[in-house]
């Protein structure tokens, strides 16, 4: 790996992975496969601010499963054939055949994440953990940016890593509310499990789940298993929570050639796309666990001990934390009438935002292309669209769904997403390598003649 220091002259990687997280996994992955067979491998490091691989660890509720096919892993649309495949793990686990029986498409979300945990290990001099990225530097060389050194801090300091390319996959940050502040009571639900550790020992009497999506309907139904003694009030502007779609027809949304019809639309198809279809993901539900939450609190109707309490048609007005309680403010959209709750804990499961990709680019920034709505623009091989004068590639592995479709943070089409983005550096690198030896030989024969 290099490590640029001043009057060195230091090895250049054609890749380096800027967070260490699913996607980036399997770029890393996908690096290995090529290089067990390549005559001239690809030179790739990443670099993961934390200490060890997680993925949304505060999620990881044990009966919570996945809500994508366990053949959209992290290589097998890719190469169906690799070691590092779901099914390959589950035999190093001695679970397969036991899988197999199970017949469900649909891991639990904790074993899934011991699969990436698994494969991370796999490629694991391919990574350093516990080193943040805080800069990436242009390096020019006649005008033109040929290289792109990447400051790391870590416990030894920081140290700068050149590269011919760069990958982002720095995942997605939690969104709250404007104007609301997480806190001791005021959580957000990416850190659900670590917090409702902490209450272990106590006796909480309310919780407040806001929010109408997967994750909300999760959190509602952890925290009513979890503390039999405690309310919990779900607030959402609907009637109820909407059951996605994983209908058939609709799942095409998610195929990869989807992503090239996507990229080739004009912007109002683009859009229409997004109405149409959003309900495969966005503010849903799984049935099965509609179901269970509405069987639940008839069957507390009927017994006259009801803890599950449904604000529906509502939203939060206000939440105020005081060292002892927090009090939400949840008012009627239909009346405009407000209910003060007084919880141990108001959950926001509020969704999260994408990363500004540009965040990190420092100068290299300036000659990234935008959009007439100022959005990243984006080549079909998720390379960022740049000016001549710079010559790196910088990928994006998420940010893109204004160009790639739905598909741009989800797990659907990361095996193929990293094999096209690798396929683009190969010949990239392919075609560089022909204009320097174009170059040169133009030069040699000049001199000859």
């Amino acid at each position: 790996m290099s490590q640029v220091q001043p009057g060195d002259a230091p090895e250049v990687l054609d890749l380096i992975g800027i967070g260490f997280g699913p996607s980036n996994v399997a770029m890393a992955l996908a690096v290995s496969e090529h290089n067990a067979g390549a005559r001239e491998p690809v030179t790739a490091h990443f670099f993961e601010q934390q200490p060890r691989f997680g993925w949304h660890r505060g999620m990881l509720i044990d009966d919570a499963t996945m809500q994508v096919s366990f053949l959209k892993d992290l290589v097998t649309l890719r190469n169906p054939a690799s070691e590092y495949s779901f099914l390959c793990y589950l035999k190093s686990r001695g679970r397969l055949v036991d899988f197999i029986n199970h017949k469900n498409l649909f891991p639990l979300r904790v074993e899934f994440h011991d699969y990436f945990e698994w494969a991370a290990a796999k490629v694991a001099d391919m990574a350093s953990y516990a080193h943040e990225v805080v800069g990436v530097t242009p390096v020019e060389r006649d005008g033109v940016v040929e290289y792109l050194d990447v400051t790391v801090r870590s416990e030894e300091g920081l140290v700068a890593h050149r590269a011919r390319n760069v990958v982002i996959g720095t995942g997605l940050r939690p969104l709250m509310p404007e104007g609301v502040e997480r806190g001791d009571r005021v959580w957000h639900n990416s850190e659900l499990l670590a917090r409702v550790d902490a209450l272990e020992g106590t006796s909480p009497s309310r919780f407040v789940v806001v929010g109408a999506g997967q994750s909300a309907a999760e959190n509602v139904a952890h925290l009513h298993r979890r503390f039999p003694g405690a309310e919990v009030c779900a607030v959402f502007s609907r009637y109820g929570y909407s059951p996605a779609d994983d209908s058939s027809f609709a799942n095409r949304i998610f195929d990869p050639g989807a992503v090239d019809e996507y990229f080739a639309a004009p912007g109002s198809v683009k859009r229409k796309l997004m109405d149409y279809h959003g309900n495969t993901n966005y503010s849903v539900v799984d049935i099965d666990l509609i179901d269970d939450l509405y069987r639940q609190t008839y069957r507390e109707k009927v017994l006259g001990t009801e803890r599950l309490r449904f604000l529906n048609v509502s939203r939060l007005a206000a939440v105020e934390e005081t060292p002892d309680t927090v009090r939400a403010t949840v008012k009627s959209l239909v009346t405009g009438e407000e209910t003060v709750l007084d919880a141990d804990v108001v959950v926001f499961a509020t969704g999260y935002s994408p990363v500004d990709p540009l965040g990190l680019l420092g100068e290299a920034a300036d000659r990234c292309l935008r959009d007439e709505d100022g959005r990243v623009r984006v080549e079909r091989d998720y390379r960022i669209a740049t000016d001549p004068g710079l010559d790196c590639g910088i990928y994006l592995q998420g940010g893109t769904e204004h160009t790639h479709g739905i598909t741009s943070a989800l797990l659907s089409n990361t095996a193929i997403r990293v094999g096209e983005i690798l396929d683009s550096l190969l010949d990239r690198g392919v075609k560089a390598a022909s204009d320097e030896a174009r170059l040169v030989a133009e030069g040699t024969g000049g001199t000859a003649g």
